[in-house]
């Protein structure tokens, strides 16, 4: 499976679009185009809706809101999760809100200036249009969510609070607590609840896609393994939705959930579908800090702590001094010094790469000095003074109500950072440095969230679509929620309306093929019989990745994940123990294939991070910056998305482009300062 050396080396950026690439974008003036195309797409007859049968893939906010969406709409629905509840998809996890153009404060947001921020945001690399279609929907989605009964924080006199996120100037995130996420997947949840006992969705939980089926070169199936019994089957359908997730688990350490995986996407990959600007991957700068090498998955800090927490390190090296020792002009408050406008508020691939830059100089904090201070004591003394004869008060008794108003902000977590560091941040800093939280890249969609395979839609994570080479905080609900209860509802019709009647059976050889397939590689993993854990070639691709491929990138090292990549995963197929048996719960066989698809994706990664020579958002190449640090794009030769397509096992990908077209935002320097 080792890929031959010339695969090493980049292509030449190309001019023009593939043909391979049609983005289906409506013509018109950008705010017209998502209501002229909603008018202008195929209806489909309630009656005949309950003709067509719809696979959906994934249960958390984009996957059960669109199988909800559709269900009560009146199509037939089977909703796949490998979780054993749809409320336990990674979903949950999100904390620090959903952003919505409402305006609610006054302060001069909307629709355009969502939409300019998200542009801005992701360095001038994902569509205009479909950019525009997700601000001007995301004020729906907020009402949706207020209708099914989502707490979200209020205000003293009722009305629903906001707070600000990186990267905006504006307050216009929804929230509640630190558990947004939570609440708004029970949402949905309860949506797909009520589908589900009106018999129009089917739930499969426990239940993993392990391959895509194609018939006649459409998407009409999939083949899944039910992960109780062993159990091997296909689903037929006459569209198939992905709505799997992200890929951040390539680096082993991560924030995501540990059954995080590539393995759906990567499988429609193979069967056709373009994986697109994979090397875009979001390095969140507020996690806790790594504790040990045996440690199995990171966990994050909420960006809505930086509204009032300040980031800082010792302006000295190696100063092994406790913070509240350390006085105030001794510090370095370097996003505030770096970035005056935006503060601690600036967006998370440059506050990420500060926090590296501080560790790098020597004046990183904790254990290896990988970490830097995120400190409440401002609020907390600021929120004291500013309640009721605040001024008049001990200093004592100003922190005890300070506190009270930080912990009813945040309560939930304080409560996290303490039970895993041991520490009260109510007391002193928290410690944090950046980790892999998201992934902007994904399979290639068009304006209909369809790919270039007919017939497979890929909603939320999965897609490539809205968030260029940064997401903004906030923006991974609202985009979600959108393409579920907005977007694939209005477009799937367009795909569906000329193909009633047409879904094919499972004994056909297509699904008999895949189902051969799928078996047989089940019985591979299960007889290999080597003296490496799964997770021992996990942690491997995690540190060539991460060291070679993660926050900073050259082409040297670049390289040498190319070169380090094919050797491990050639040692993988020779030497990793998959125990146990495929016909009952086996969890190594489970992690056996995500990680078998994380070994050739990340070599994917690698190379689209190589071939794109330019630094923009996440993807930072050491070569590519101004004398100041900042990222320098090179739009002349990269302002278009990079598809792969696979080509074959050891054969090279090869790179598809869809030019970025910009009519209303003129693409510039990205500033923050």
């Amino acid at each position: 499976m080792s890929v031959p050396p010339a695969s090493l080396q980049p292509t030449a950026p190309a001019s023009i679009g593939s043909p391979l690439l049609n983005s289906s974008i409506p013509s018109g003036p950008l705010e017209d185009k998502w209501e002229e195309h909603k008018f202008a797409s195929k209806l489909i007859n309630p009656a005949n809706r309950r003709k067509y049968e719809i696979i959906v893939v994934g249960s958390g906010l984009a996957g059960a809101s669109a199988a909800a969406s559709l269900g009560e709409m009146g199509y037939k629905v089977k909703c796949f999760c490998y979780q054993d509840s749809p409320r336990r998809a990674h979903s949950i996890a999100a904390q620090g809100g959903i952003n919505a153009a409402k305006n609610y404060q006054n302060d001069g947001d909307s629709v355009y200036r969502l939409f300019y921020d998200t542009i801005k945001g992701g360095d001038f690399r994902s569509r205009e249009a479909n950019v525009y279609r997700l601000a001007e929907v995301s004020a729906n989605i907020i009402d949706q969510c207020v209708a099914q009964g989502v707490p979200f924080a209020r205000e003293y006199g009722g009305l629903l609070a906001n707070r600000s996120f990186g990267g905006a100037q504006v307050s216009r995130t929804f929230y509640a607590r630190g558990q947004t996420g939570q609440q708004l997947l029970l949402g949905a949840y309860s949506a797909l609840n009520r589908q589900i006992a009106e018999g129009s969705v089917t739930m499969f939980p426990r239940t993993e896609m392990l391959d895509l089926v194609l018939v006649d070169g459409h998407a009409k199936g999939i083949v899944v393994r039910n992960m109780v019994t062993g159990e091997i089957k296909s689903h037929a359908a006459d569209a198939v939705i992905m709505a799997t997730g992200g890929y951040g688990n390539v680096f082993y350490l991560s924030t995501n959930a540990k059954g995080c995986n590539v393995t759906a996407a990567w499988r429609a990959h193979k069967k056709g579908a373009l994986f697109a600007n994979p090397c875009y991957t979001q390095i969140h700068p507020t996690c806790i800090p790594v504790s040990g090498d045996y440690q199995s998955k990171l966990t994050l800090m909420s960006e809505s702590l930086r509204n009032d927490g300040r980031v800082w390190a010792p302006q000295k090296k190696a100063d092994q001094r406790p913070p509240d020792q350390i006085p105030a002009e001794e510090r370095d408050y370097f996003l505030e010094r770096k970035y005056p406008s935006f503060g601690n508020l600036a967006p998370r691939d440059i506050s990420s790469r500060s926090a590296k830059e501080a560790c790098d100089d020597g004046r990183g904090v904790g254990p290896g000095g990988l970490g830097v201070y995120l400190d409440f004591a401002d609020a907390i003394k600021r929120y004291g003074l500013a309640t009721e004869g605040g001024a008049t008060l001990s200093e004592t008794d100003v922190r005890t109500r300070g506190e009270a108003i930080v912990k009813e902000k945040y309560g939930n977590l304080f409560d996290i950072y303490q039970q895993i560091t041991n520490e009260n941040a109510y007391k002193v800093p928290m410690r944090i440095y950046p980790a892999v939280h998201y992934t902007m890249g994904g399979l290639w969609v068009d304006y209909n969230l369809m790919s270039n395979v007919p017939g497979l839609f890929v909603l939320g994570e999965a897609n490539f679509s809205d968030h260029g080479a940064n997401r903004l905080g906030a923006s991974a609900l609202m985009q979600g929620l959108a393409d579920g209860y907005f977007v694939v509802p209005y477009t799937i019709g367009n795909y569906l309306a000329p193909e009633i009647g047409k879904r094919p059976v499972t004994d056909r050889p297509e699904f008999q093929q895949a189902e051969a397939a799928v078996k047989e590689r089940t019985q591979q993993f299960l007889g290999l019989k080597g003296r490496r854990s799964v997770d021992h070639f996990h942690r491997e691709l995690g540190r060539i990745t991460w060291d070679y491929c993660g926050m900073a990138r050259t082409e040297k090292s670049l390289q040498r994940a190319l070169s380090q990549i094919p050797p491990l995963r050639e040692e993988f197929w020779k030497n990793v123990n998959v125990p146990g048996e495929g016909e009952a719960l086996n969890v190594a066989l489970e992690k056996a294939g995500r990680v078998a698809d994380f070994l050739e994706f990340g070599e994917l990664m690698c190379l689209d991070a190589l071939d794109r020579r330019e630094s923009c958002g996440g993807h930072f190449r050491e070569e590519y910056q101004y004398p100041d640090g900042e990222a320098k794009r090179d739009d002349e030769h990269f302002q278009h998305v990079a598809a792969w397509e696979f080509k074959g096992e050891g054969v090279k990908s090869e790179r598809h482009v869809e030019p970025l077209i910009f009519e209303e935002v003129h693409p510039s320097v990205r500033s923050y300062k």
